[in-house]
């Protein structure tokens, strides 16, 4: 809570970008105490590596202070509500959490649940599921994530080429 109140009171974004690469790792670091290892490494790869230098890089397309905004933005805000809205009303339609006839329970869940430390030998049912059964489904998820930063790394990374637009008054003063 103390990095991510000090995010949003902060106005440096070169310390913004550096508090949320701490909170991601932090985070990573909540996952991995809580035996979740495989989504503790999406978090350090992606929250705080993958993440922490695309914003680097926009940084250096961008000034290094947050300006502040006089006013307020309705149109901004109108938005949030109504997807906020919109959120609340979709998770009314959701089932009950826990119940053992959800959907989710009737498909490859209970194989999942009776097989995996036969199957695996793993104690950690989560990991062993993402790194056995569902491997190729894993690993094309990584691939999915490491093409999207490299693409919107090597966009940020193409200088704009600034081309000044010659005005007729300007030719006719060489010419004279």
């Amino acid at each position: 809570m103390v990095v991510a109140l000090a995010v949003i009171r902060v106005r440096d974004l070169f310390a913004a970008a550096m508090l949320f690469a701490i909170y991601s790792l932090l985070s990573a670091a909540l996952f991995a105490v809580l035996d979740a290892g495989d989504v503790a490494l999406t978090e350090a790869a992606v929250g705080a590596g993958i993440s922490t230098i695309l914003v680097l890089a926009v940084l250096t397309l961008a000034r290094r202070y947050e300006h502040p905004i006089r006013g307020h933005n309705l149109l901004a805000l109108a938005v949030v509500l109504v997807t906020g809205a919109g959120l609340v009303y979709a998770s009314m339609d959701l089932p009950e959490f826990g119940n053992p006839d959800n959907p989710v329970h009737g498909h490859v869940g209970s194989y999942y649940t009776e097989q995996t430390y036969e199957d695996m030998g793993v104690p950690n049912m989560v990991a062993a599921v993402l790194a056995s059964y569902r491997s190729i489904d894993t690993l094309g998820e990584a691939f999915v994530i490491f093409t999207a930063g490299l693409a919107v790394f090597a966009l940020l990374s193409v200088r704009p080429s600034r081309h000044r637009r010659r005005r007729p008054e300007d030719e006719e003063g060489n010419n004279s």
